[in-house]
């Protein structure tokens, strides 16, 4: 019986990591998705996605991902860009996207700040 909890002692810690390391991989691709998404919206449109939701009905994404660190996809904290670098200044959009999350990274940094 000490066996088995000294096992499991030392397992549970090591797949609880795992499982923030995955998150962690699969939160870092869907920044990298979203951010490449709307560069392209961006360029393509001569305006930038007012809502996450445009990039869907144009066509350049099926759904918006899920933000990994909270289970939603409505979670996502929408940078606005400054209205005098847009390229419409009438209207200014999406610029960039960041995890809704305040939970630290196993780097010791906020998700929020990825």
């Amino acid at each position: 019986m000490a066996i088995i909890a000294v096992l499991l002692s030392v397992a549970i810690p090591i797949y609880s990591r795992s499982i923030t390391r995955s998150k962690e991989s699969v939160l870092k691709n869907n920044l990298f998705t979203l951010r490449t998404v709307i560069d392209e919206y961006t360029y393509d449109k001569q305006k930038a996605p007012q809502t996450l939701q445009d990039l869907v009905s144009d066509g350049y994404l099926r759904t918006v991902p899920v933000d990994p660190m909270t289970g939603s996809a409505d979670s996502w904290k929408i940078i606005q860009e400054d209205a005098t670098n847009t390229v419409n200044q009438t209207q200014p959009g999406i610029f960039d996207v960041r995890s809704g999350s305040d939970k630290i990274s196993l780097e010791g940094t906020p998700y929020s700040d990825w």
